[in-house]
């Protein structure tokens, strides 16, 4: 199993977020999937902002819109 270096804070009833998922993949990226509807704190943080990548490692976050050459270059 591949450890993930990045979340993906979104809704599972998001197209955005299914947009990010896809440009995500393209870039070869593995991300856990946060949902944060059940999480008010991460609702109140995150909820005009989905999709955010965010890196596990800093914290460093990239909102949306991203495409696959900016994922590659947040997590270089």
């Amino acid at each position: 199993m591949v450890k993930s270096t990045v979340e993906l804070y979104g809704t599972s009833c998001c197209h955005l977020c299914e947009e990010a998922e896809t440009v995500i993949c393209e870039a070869g990226v593995v991300a856990e999937h946060i949902d944060i509807a059940d999480d008010n704190g991460l609702l109140e943080k995150y909820g005009v902002r989905i999709p955010v990548l965010r890196r596990i490692d800093n914290g460093a976050e990239l909102g949306w819109p991203f495409d696959a050459m900016a994922v590659v270059q947040f997590l270089a």
